[in-house]
């Protein structure tokens, strides 16, 4: 591999440049890991994030370097309704309805209840490790897609595209387990973090049959609902230490 752009200022401000557009296409992804490794016990948790994060680069650098491949799959396979449907298409569609199906399912699951939140190793509601993994591997392939053909479009040297990925998931590994600490700690983020899984996958189902909706949209929304959600924690806090200060306030 060519490492002639290491002393290029313009190939590190790409690398820059496309780190922080990884770090933020990435967000649904440490999203989802966290809500499925949350299912697990504790004790493997670790492991699955750390595998779950290591399949996101693995895929990642497989399609990065399959890019015949990946610019195949833009070219259309067939005509349903007169709307012409590719390879990246199908894939898509296909990772959009997943995530639509396993978010709504772990929202069933946390309002209506299946299984004790506490239940034995082998209940329905603690997915096993290899299948959790396996969801992780679905959805990372999907994720990897955009990331790739985003990364293709911004950036000519494989050797950067590649330093980017690598870059982008090790700060995902870092930021992944505070991440889910804090979803699993505070139902309401939770409920947030699949409802943005929802868009998500609607946003992924409109792209596969022609409508592009930029994620930008989404992640602004989503922002906001977090930021509204930070505020009512911190108040909430708030008046908890008032009512302890203060025992017989109503």
């Amino acid at each position: 591999m060519d490492l002639a752009w290491l002393t290029d200022p313009q190939a590190l401000i790409a690398l820059a440049t496309l780190t922080a557009l990884e770090v933020v296409l990435g967000i649904d992804n440490i999203i989802f890991i966290s809500i499925l490794v949350g299912r697990l016990p504790a004790e493997q948790r670790d492991f699955a994030r750390r595998a779950g994060l290591a399949l996101a680069m693995f895929s990642r650098l497989a399609l990065l370097l399959s890019l015949s491949w990946i610019m195949r799959l833009t070219t259309p396979l067939f005509e349903v309704f007169g709307q012409g449907l590719s390879g990246r298409d199908l894939i898509l569609l296909g990772g959009g309805l997943f995530l639509i199906w396993k978010a709504t399912h772990e929202v069933h699951n946390a309002l209506e209840g299946g299984e004790p939140e506490h239940a034995s190793q082998g209940s329905a509601v603690r997915a096993g490790l290899s299948a959790t993994l396996l969801q992780i591997a679905v959805v990372d392939v999907v994720f990897s897609l955009d990331s790739v053909i985003t990364a293709v479009g911004l950036v000519d040297q494989i050797g950067v595209m590649v330093t980017a990925i690598v870059l982008t998931v090790a700060l995902m590994m870092v930021a992944a387990k505070p991440i889910g600490d804090f979803v699993d700690r505070h139902p309401t983020v939770k409920m947030l973090a699949l409802s943005f899984l929802i868009l998500v996958g609607m946003a992924l189902v409109a792209e596969g049959v022609g409508f592009h909706i930029p994620k930008g949209y989404i992640y602004v929304a989503m922002a906001f609902s977090v930021t509204v959600e930070m505020l009512n924690i911190r108040l909430r806090r708030r008046h908890e230490a008032v009512r302890l200060r203060n025992p017989d306030a109503p």
